[in-house]
């Protein structure tokens, strides 16, 4: 949403979103300026779909993925009109549903797409796999908003300059895709003298939500809105997650926007962006409850002015993708780049 404003703001574009309704388990509030007109997936047939698009006639279509057959058809409507997008953020793993894709793909999505957008080299590596030359293969598809986020860091920059907050801070779904399980094991694993007086607070809701631990230092925090987030972020120093497999991780760049040192899995993608290991945080192996704990042992270790300086240097990477830089690579395919 950060993007698609900033889209409306710097080009005056007028904006159409078919979305699907929001998931209860990231329950996200969202509100559109005016300018960006919404319709509801749900309540369009592929036919009725395909009717809508050529009505509101666009200048290009993004397009969400392959998986909905609607929005395909309606976007193989425009093929050689107009540009049109094909967006993924599945990095490429080698598995045989990508190599049967990658024989596939080629035929079937060139026929429908134009470009493709992805978050980053992992998910690159995928989309060239798929026939899309680096010509018509664009980076930065995901930004966090990082005025938002930014905004955290420069409020409570003086105040953890003078005292580091000695918390961990997980914020993402309870579930075990996340890692979540293993990082309430590491760190109940840590003696008192390993802790010294770190905590762990977690941020979000999910089916593992009934077995958070019982830990006088581990705190549920729940689900929280991105407005909301300023108490949260004050008394939090070092952002982890240590997902078993991240496509991307937008909550990785907003943490970083946010001046917090970063611990992430090697599996989670966005890390290979903003995280640079020993710079700004470290990475873990993903199932792996020892390197978790490991990783928590080395951070508590650090003096504040190390974590300090992990801080600034997650700010500086986070500005490498911004909702501008967003904008305006929509607007060059629009023109024809």
């Amino acid at each position: 949403m950060a993007c698609i404003e900033q889209l409306a703001t710097l080009y005056n574009a007028e904006i159409h979103v078919v979305k699907y309704p929001v998931n209860p388990v990231a329950p996200f509030r969202f509100t559109f300026s005016e300018g960006i007109k919404t319709y509801e997936r749900n309540d369009y047939s592929t036919e009725e779909l395909i009717a809508l698009c050529q009505k509101i006639n666009p200048d290009t279509v993004y397009v969400c993925g392959w998986s909905d057959k609607g929005y395909t058809a309606a976007a193989k409507s425009f093929r050689k009109k107009i540009p049109v997008i094909l967006t993924l953020d599945n990095p490429w793993l080698g598995n045989l549903k990508q190599y049967i894709a990658r024989i596939a793909g080629p035929l079937f999505l060139k026929s429908i797409f134009t470009h493709c957008w992805v978050p980053g080299e992992p998910n690159a590596k995928y989309a060239r796999k798929l026939g899309f030359k680096n010509d018509h293969l664009k980076q930065g598809l995901y930004s966090a908003d990082t005025r938002l986020f930014h905004g955290y860091y420069n409020s409570f920059r003086e105040e953890k300059e003078q005292k580091f907050p000695h918390r961990f801070l997980f914020a993402g779904r309870y579930t075990s895709l996340k890692g979540v399980t293993e990082l309430w094991n590491a760190f109940n694993s840590l003696s008192e003298a390993e802790r010294g007086d770190w905590e762990l607070w977690c941020m979000g809701k999910g089916e593992l939500e009934s077995q958070f631990p019982e830990h006088p230092h581990i705190k549920n925090c729940g689900f929280i809105q991105p407005a909301n987030l300023a108490p949260v972020l004050r008394q939090t120093g070092v952002f982890i997650l240590p997902a078993h497999y991240e496509h991307w991780g937008v909550v990785v760049h907003e943490f970083a926007a946010a001046g917090f040192p970063l611990i992430c899995s090697t599996t989670t993608s966005a890390a290979t962006t903003f995280l640079k290991e020993g710079e700004n945080g470290f990475f873990t192996l993903p199932k792996k409850q020892d390197s978790i704990r490991d990783v928590l042992i080395r951070t508590i270790q650090l003096s504040d002015k190390q974590l300090l300086t992990m801080s600034r240097k997650s700010v500086e990477l986070a500005d490498t993708i911004t909702p501008t830089t967003w904008a305006n690579t929509l607007w060059r395919i629009k023109g024809g780049a």
